[in-house]
């Protein structure tokens, strides 16, 4: 079936919508930011840079290290942000932009979230790094997919009965990462944990500036859930999205953390950017030995 220009929407140089991107301009492997900044604290580390664009708050940069092609590209903040470029980057693989048809032959992407994140058990150190093993998501972005194959339920019926979650927001859903892709990523010094994606940073949180966020046991919630030997280690804004999409399109994730914060005991990282750029040396060298 031919999709109509209202769906697959291209540029005037063919490239697509959003990121301002052409088929040949991603790598096999793609890692993603939240921060159009850090794009270049990234590619800073790759042999060759052969591509930079940017539209909006997406840039890309696509180059070589160690005789591998890799693309990072910033998100922004947010699953709203992700259900685009997961869609975008899967269209630039799998879509025909001349004829405007899907592919019959599928490419599965490697996508590697880098990112920050807040801990929420005391347990876990200040500049440690962690992937997510599993994704709580608040966002409800999946809900607008047919997706429940790629959701694991009990995780998600366990956390609403025992957060006692309101009918009147979304309901949270569960996914999981790409084990193939985590075994290359995994070490001694990364713990896994169970990371809840929130759709805001303040209220969404359990942050309260001049707000009062409207369920103040959100945080102590959290903090004591449990699924067998799982619980929540860490909150951030992206995870969910980028695992249930990726799942949804036949891509293979992983989200990497770097706790820059613990909110069970107050502290905040000294060394951020030291922190970040160590994540950011680790995960490349696991990607591109």
């Amino acid at each position: 079936m031919k999709l109509s220009p209202s769906e697959l929407i291209l540029n005037a140089d063919q490239s697509i919508y959003h990121l301002n991107l052409l088929p040949q301009d991603i790598a096999p492997t793609v890692i993603t930011v939240g921060d159009p900044d850090r794009v270049a604290d990234v590619s800073k580390h790759f042999d060759t840079i052969e591509l930079q664009k940017g539209k909006r708050e997406f840039h890309t940069h696509t180059g070589t290290l160690n005789g591998q092609r890799l693309s990072v590209i910033s998100t922004g903040i947010g699953t709203d942000n992700i259900d685009i470029v997961l869609n975008e980057l899967d269209a630039l693989v799998n879509i025909d932009f001349n004829n405007r048809t899907v592919k019959d032959q599928k490419t599965s992407l490697n996508i590697v979230r880098i990112g920050t994140s807040g801990a929420i058990q005391p347990d876990i150190p200040i500049d440690s790094f962690l992937i997510s093993e599993y994704a709580i998501g608040f966002d409800g972005l999946l809900h607008f997919y047919d997706s429940v194959d790629v959701q694991v339920p009990e995780i998600t019926e366990a956390f609403v009965e025992h957060t006692e979650w309101p009918k009147r927001k979304s309901t949270p859903y569960a996914v999981t990462y790409d084990e193939s892709l985590a075994s290359q990523l995994k070490s001694n010094r990364i713990r896994l944990g169970v990371t809840v994606t929130n759709i805001g940073f303040y209220g969404p949180q359990g942050r309260s500036l001049r707000l009062v966020p409207d369920d103040l046991k959100l945080k102590d919630r959290l903090q004591s859930f449990q699924y067998n030997d799982l619980r929540i280690t860490n909150l951030e804004m992206e995870t969910s999205g980028i695992y249930g999409l990726s799942k949804l399109l036949g891509h293979r994730a992983v989200s990497m953390n770097c706790i820059l914060a613990n909110r069970a005991t107050g502290e905040f990282s000294k060394k951020p950017g030291e922190s970040v750029d160590e994540l950011i040396r680790y995960t490349l060298d696991r990607l591109c030995p």
